[in-house]
């Protein structure tokens, strides 16, 4: 090819190549997308019967394009009227509808002296709209033209009958296979090039762009075009009129490509407190008790995660989410409680908050409950569980929780959420995790199953927490490389491993205490009931509730059912306190398995 095909994409220089061996072309992939045309030293964006007009016209020198649009008839999308009407006898106006009729006219334009290129649009829908023998006798004569078809011109080349489809399968197997009269070519989405060819055909469109000098132009292209890795075309010319709408200047252009991700112009991360980030430490360990490490590694992402800095080591325009967290660690000693308390932290309340026990997502196929079932499949019309969650509050906080429960066909969908920040649902809609903070929660290393299915238990309370952290970290490490053999997943956690202690003695009072303030507010709220308890009861039920901490925080509200609620509720009812009166438990009464409280009333 020669020069002038400098600034034609791969396919386009394919078809043209090809075009003096093959009379047949299917064409399939991102066919309802625009594509920009070199023309007049400009990129020009078109759709693709109209692209491959300009293409064919202008630089395989084809003197009449048409496009033939089912239900509807033919249009001239390169050449003239009348070229047309001197070669089929037809007017380019007249309806056509009869499959038969439409092959008459392309068996004439294939046939012509002239240079002439036919192209089917829309061919994967003809199946729905053809009846029963039309499509069958249709493409059988079709098939017949392309092996009877002869070249013309100099240098010769084919009139080529070009289908447009959607996937490759859409044609019948018979058509395509081993014959070599009939060539397929991939339309991509637009990559790296052509998204330039885009950005400098779109962009002066934007406020400001006429005001930038050459290099500061140029940065805006180049930025523009990282910020759309992975967008259609038509995505992109949408975000232009976006930023051409809200009167965006073209130096921001960053901001367009946010609205059209997520949808919202509203911006929970830039309206955080910067105080309460600043101070995340202490408002974090008033609800995750013990757990200063977890807590500080969490607060230095929050605090990333607000200045967008998270993967931005590795590209100024990552789209990767706002933060990754993996916490590990026995259970019940704060890891979801974390999680909560971070999503109140970042947006007020826990409403952001999205949970998926990932316990539910063992078998091979639960990808689909996440994502949606594929088109054809029952379901398929109602999307999935994580894609549909994040598309309606693309502002949240994600938890997997015991991640190492899910299939590993599972970890695909978090490897392209991790790296790339989108997800494509079973729909085909693409769902934006770059305004999301994604948390995993393991028990990983905890625990250790034997040969013989004994599970035994590789860390204790006993150990100092160094060593419980090299334990747990250590089984995290062959869990992906070994067990999964899945390196790739642990490599994009990087170093947001956070390993969580278990409950000691000292941290279990706290929690003990705070869950019983819970309790005595409950009562006084809804009850009008003041509770006083004394500190002698307080000691008794903590010396009780650390004879076993193996449960964390979850094991001690177990325990404080029985050991306080319960009690608390049979003294209640005893006493039968009215609104405003003052209960106050003075001691604990054990009677054996049955353990009461002591108190008085007054008022």
């Amino acid at each position: 090819m020669n020069d002038v095909h400098q600034n034609l994409p791969k396919y386009a220089k394919e078809l043209l190549r090809f075009s003096a061996t093959t009379p047949q072309f299917v064409l399939f992939g991102d066919v309802y997308d625009i594509f920009p045309l070199y023309m007049d030293s400009k990129y020009i964006p078109l759709n693709l019967p109209d692209f491959l007009g300009g293409l064919l016209g202008r630089y395989g020198g084809y003197e009449l394009v048409v496009e033939y649009i089912p239900l509807e008839g033919f249009r001239v999308v390169h050449g003239k009227d009348e070229t047309y009407r001197a070669i089929t006898n037809r007017n380019i106006s007249d309806r056509l509808v009869v499959l038969n009729d439409v092959y008459t006219i392309l068996e004439k334009l294939v046939n012509a002296l002239n240079k002439c290129a036919a192209l089917l649009n829309f061919s994967s829908r003809l199946s729905e709209i053809s009846c029963n023998r039309d499509l069958p006798d249709f493409l059988y004569r079709t098939f017949r033209l392309c092996l009877s078809a002869k070249q013309k011109g100099t240098p010769p080349v084919y009139n080529p009958l070009i289908f447009i489809v959607e996937k490759e399968n859409d044609m019948p197997a018979w058509y395509t296979l081993d014959n070599p009269s009939i060539r397929s070519i991939p339309i991509p989405k637009p990559d790296l090039q052509i998204r330039r060819w885009l950005g400098q055909s779109l962009l002066p469109k934007v406020d400001g762009w006429n005001e930038l000098s050459e290099e500061k132009r140029h940065e805006v292209l180049e930025s523009f075009v990282d910020l759309t890795n992975g967008m259609y075309a038509r995505e992109m010319l949408s975000i232009v009129s976006i930023a051409m709408r809200d009167n965006l200047n073209v130096s921001n252009i960053g901001e367009a490509v946010r609205l059209y991700k997520i949808g919202v112009s509203d911006n929970p991360w830039a309206k955080i407190d910067k105080e309460k980030l600043k101070n995340a430490e202490e408002i974090l360990s008033k609800r995750v008790i013990g757990q200063e490490k977890a807590v500080k590694k969490a607060a230095s992402i929050l605090r990333r995660s607000f200045y967008n800095l998270s993967g931005a080591q590795f590209s100024r325009y990552s789209n990767k989410p706002k933060g990754i967290l993996f916490f590990a660690g026995p259970t019940g000693v704060g890891k979801t409680e974390l999680a909560k308390a971070i999503t109140e932290l970042i947006f007020g309340s826990e409403s952001n908050y999205i949970r998926f026990d990932m316990s539910e997502f063992a078998h091979e196929h639960a990808d689909q409950r996440l994502v949606g079932a594929p088109p054809g499949y029952v379901g398929y019309e109602v999307g999935g569980q994580l894609t549909n969650a994040v598309k309606q509050n693309p502002f949240s906080v994600v938890l997997f929780d015991e991640i190492e429960k899910a299939h590993p066909r599972i970890l695909d969908i978090f490897l392209q959420i991790l790296d790339d920040g989108r997800l494509t649902s079973g729909r085909g809609e693409t769902v934006y995790f770059s305004e999301c903070l994604i948390i995993f929660t393991s028990n990983l290393g905890v625990y250790e199953v034997t040969p013989t299915g004994e599970k035994i238990q590789r860390v204790s309370p006993e150990m100092p927490y160094e060593k419980i952290e090299e334990k747990i970290l250590e089984a995290i490490r062959d869990f992906f490389k070994f067990k999964i053999g899945r390196p790739e997943i642990l490599n994009r956690i990087g170093e947001n491993i956070v390993v969580f202690d278990f409950m000691r003695p000292e941290n279990a009072r706290l929690v003990m205490k705070k869950m019983m303030r819970n309790v005595v507010l409950k009562l006084q709220e809804e009850h009008k009931i003041k509770i006083i308890v004394s500190p002698q009861v307080e000691d008794k039920i903590y010396e009780r509730i650390i004879t076993d901490l193996s449960m964390g925080g979850r094991g001690i509200g177990n325990k404080l059912e029985s050991l306080f609620v319960n009690p608390m509720s049979e003294l209640l009812f005893n006493l039968f306190p009215g609104e405003n009166s003052t209960v106050t438990v003075e001691d604990v009464i054990e009677d054996g398995d049955r353990w009461q409280l002591k108190g008085y009333l007054s008022a």
